[in-house]
């Protein structure tokens, strides 16, 4: 029987207090790396490696046959503002049950899982006739799939089945929307604001367009579920002074994109509402360009494929019979509302993917972010039993 004893989950508890106690924010997970590295040496994985942009990548198995990776990101949001928290956000404390800090749900209790269901396989002498990689990404939260582009691509680890441990309860995701980031920048003419009709705002132009948005967004909301949607997420604006009339006015859209919708479809449809509600507007995909931890620079294009695995497909039926025979309930499958690494490995490089995590997925960017310690032992022994049934 596949599961942690009373002094091993004692230590996945412990574990997972350590990562939440480290800050890991976007492209500073240094320590929270060091420390996965070494939970796995502990643990027995003799295979553990840091690739160039800073994934921590361990793998259990013989070296051949088929593979299977168990992906989840190091990174989280930041804290906001502090004073909102009832309780320290890098405290990693522990009540009624519940783990409390930044990054407990999204997802360091998936990833300390993960690895403890490599830890316990060792145990129990489980034998694997392929590999289980575990990955601890970089920079997922501020853009999906990037670190797993690079461990593919350019690393060249393709595995043939990937398990994404962001939250879902413990229920199966098989998918979710693709996501696009589009940059809508007005231009007008600066002036000194005490004589404001010698200029033109650019700011007035924006707040024009703002409205033909809104409406656009009402109407990708009557489509039928998982439809689109587009929301104004930042505004900027340059002026050479308080006291000038700017002269450019940027808005940032957050655009969801529903199976069968194109980046080419959502772009020209925000470029017909803008160039109708003011002219000179400029519409642009983003680009996302940061460097690592270890120094190393990517740059892409802030566009994610929408991704869907069939219900009947093998990995999801395993998936939800290995939450079968630990919970002894069957579990829901369906979709997330949020977007994962999945953009990139079954969105770009079709490989069956699927989600399984413990956390509730509200807690997900939360002010006293928290999750169950039940589930996350629950998890632990999920991911052991799917990596026997897929390699064993």
């Amino acid at each position: 029987m596949l599961e942690l004893t009373p002094g091993e989950r004692d230590a996945l508890t412990a574990f997972l207090q350590e990562l939440v106690r480290i800050p890991s924010p976007s492209g500073q997970e240094g320590a929270v790396a060091g420390r996965l590295a070494a939970e796995m040496r502990r643990l027995g994985i003799s295979d553990v490696r840091t690739d160039r942009v800073g994934n921590v990548i361990g793998r259990v198995g013989a070296g051949c046959g088929p593979s299977l990776l168990f992906n989840g990101h190091m990174d989280t949001v930041g804290v906001g503002d502090p004073a909102a928290w009832r309780r320290d956000p890098f405290g990693g404390e522990v009540e009624a049950g519940r783990l409390y800090g930044r990054g407990a749900a999204d997802m360091k209790g998936g990833l300390a899982a993960m690895v403890h269901a490599a830890g316990l396989l060792l145990r129990a002498g489980t034998p694997l006739h392929g590999d289980l990689y575990l990955a601890g990404v970089v920079q997922e939260e501020p853009y999906e799939g990037l670190a797993m582009r690079i461990l593919v691509e350019e690393e060249g680890l393709r595995p043939d089945w990937v398990v994404l441990g962001e939250p879902s309860r413990l229920q199966v995701r098989r998918g979710h929307r693709g996501r696009l980031e589009l940059r809508v920048t007005a231009r007008g003419v600066a002036c000194h604001a005490s004589a404001p009709h010698l200029g033109d705002n650019a700011i007035y132009r924006a707040a024009r367009l703002v409205g033909g948005l809104e409406a656009l967004a009402g109407r990708l909301s009557r489509g039928p579920l998982p439809h689109g949607s587009l929301a104004v997420a930042g505004v900027e604006s340059t002026a050479g002074s308080r006291n000038a009339v700017p002269d450019r006015c940027t808005l940032y859209l957050d655009r969801r994109l529903a199976w069968g919708e194109s980046e080419a479809q959502a772009v020209a449809e925000v470029e017909e509402v803008a160039h109708g509600e003011a002219p000179h507007v400029e519409v642009e995909v983003t680009e996302y360009e940061a460097a690592s931890y270890t120094g190393y620079r990517a740059r892409q294009r802030s566009y994610f494929p929408a991704w869907e695995l069939p219900a009947d497909h093998p990995l999801v039926q395993l998936a939800a019979g290995a939450v079968r025979a630990v919970l002894g309930t069957a579990p829901e499958i369906g979709l997330w509302d949020f977007a994962t690494d999945g953009v990139y490995t079954m969105g770009s490089a079709g490989i069956p993917t699927v989600g399984l995590g413990p956390g509730e997925e509200r807690c997900a960017h939360s002010t006293d972010e928290w999750i169950a310690l039940e589930e996350v032992h629950a998890a632990a022994g999920v991911y052991a039993r799917l990596a026997a049934d897929l390699l064993g």
